[in-house]
């Protein structure tokens, strides 16, 4: 005989320890007296000894049974709790998310988990920040369930979902030529204005495209392109740039906050546009990633800054 304690074992002892009848615990239980009876000869069986007490006027508890109600009692309130938590997982609504994104998206991040956390308050969101490359080796590695990157070139096994489109902005010194120029004409300068000044700039490793967009209107002024110096985070790259280094095209985004010395300027001709998307591995459909990515499209919010 199968001596393993079952579901119905539990539930069917603690209707009757509650009731101390069979008649009212097989009806509370909604099953014949008989099919209890046997139910509770066989986790008797299993446990070894006598649970209950049985004379033709009175059904009590053991020591054993007495003994044994709490601890039934605990491993149903637990399985309970188990079974939820499962289903909360299954269903995205608990759980660990672990998300990689690139800083000059924070805004964009921070918005979205604000919302994300507020509807989902039980699911663990770790944070892991780097370049685009750097998230899409960690998607690749698993090491990250999405990912928030910027201008990433397509690839076989990621799905990207837009976010945010933005335009690429020059940031200089604020006594360089260009912004005293730029006053006169609206705050907007021709890239070739910029193209004898050192260029500070993350390295092209960060992401081959990204830095093809950033320099896109240097080269479209016909500069020749040289990074002068390479950094990890715009908040260095505006930094140097307050400190008279060099100048810089950024997203406009990583330009709202920008210490003195720096000048933001809108580039003259057409505009160039970086865009922030949502990365998964591809035919990754489990609850909680599908709950992070945006609504509307198959991944994603959409935020425009114009």
């Amino acid at each position: 005989m199968d001596q393993r304690i079952e579901f119905r074992h539990l539930r069917y002892f603690l209707a009757l320890a509650e009731e101390l009848h069979f008649g009212r615990a097989a009806r509370r239980l909604h099953i014949a007296q008989p099919a209890l009876s046997q139910q509770i000869r066989q986790l008797e069986k299993i446990t070894g000894t006598d649970l209950f007490r049985r004379t033709s006027r009175s059904v009590q508890l053991t020591e054993a049974g007495a003994a044994f109600r709490p601890r039934a009692h605990d491993l149903l309130l637990r399985l309970a709790a188990d079974l939820d938590e499962a289903g909360r997982i299954g269903r995205g609504e608990s759980g660990r998310l672990d998300v990689a994104y690139i800083t000059s998206a924070t805004a964009v991040v921070s918005e979205h988990l604000r919302a994300f956390s507020r509807n989902r308050p039980d699911v663990q969101v770790k944070l892991h920040d780097g370049f685009t490359t750097d998230v899409l080796t960690a998607l690749a590695r698993g090491t990250a369930d999405v990912g928030i990157v910027r201008d990433a070139e397509e690839q076989d096994d990621i799905a990207l979902s837009p976010l945010m489109s933005e335009r690429f902005v020059a940031v200089v010194p604020a006594d360089h030529p260009a912004a005293r120029d730029a006053a006169r004409d609206g705050d907007r300068v021709p890239a070739r204005a910029l193209a004898g000044d050192p260029l500070i700039l993350f390295p092209r490793t960060a992401g081959s495209r990204a830095f093809e967009l950033n320099t896109q209107p240097l080269r479209d002024a016909g500069a020749v392109v040289r990074v002068a110096q390479e950094c990890s985070s715009w908040h260095t790259i505006i930094m140097f740039v307050a400190a008279g280094l060099g100048v810089t095209i950024a997203p406009h985004s990583a330009t709202t906050l920008l210490p003195a010395g720096a000048r933001r300027l809108e580039l003259a001709g057409p505009p160039v546009i970086s865009q922030v998307s949502a990365a998964t591995r591809r035919g990754d459909d489990r609850p909680l990633v599908r709950a992070f990515l945006p609504a509307g499209q198959p991944n994603g919010i959409r935020v425009k800054v114009d």
